[in-house]
């Protein structure tokens, strides 16, 4: 499967930004998906993952309450919607597909280019 991550750009703290990520590919209701970022100099880090049919969502404690992750099967699609931003949210932000819903990198096969977020204080 292929990931186009797409829906960065630059925001004020307090706004919101949705990343979206289209696939390809015929099997994509069978992959859990995941949202990784990495800040410069930092090491990349969960974000956010979602099960095969959307029933199950995982968050990092940084994120919680502020992004929300779901899917749409039907259009092969999957998005983070980010509220509430902060200037330390600022990061590339990756989408990855696997076989589990997890917080571990290698835990997913495939991976999207990544999106720049960048959140002004």
């Amino acid at each position: 499967v292929q990931l186009q991550a797409s829906g960065g750009g630059l925001v004020q703290a307090g706004n919101s930004l949705r990343l979206s990520c289209a696939a390809s590919g015929r099997t994509f209701s069978s992959y859990a998906m995941g949202w990784f970022r990495q800040a410069p100099g930092k090491e990349r880090e969960f974000v956010a993952a979602i099960n095969w049919n959307g029933g199950r969502t995982y968050y990092a404690d940084s994120v919680k309450g502020r992004f929300t992750i779901s899917r749409d099967n039907s259009k092969k699609t999957v998005s983070l919607q980010m509220n509430s931003l902060k200037p330390e949210d600022t990061a590339v932000y990756y989408c990855a597909a696997g076989s589990y819903s997890s917080r571990l990198e290698y835990e997913y096969d495939y991976w999207g280019q990544g999106t720049q977020v960048t959140v002004s204080s």
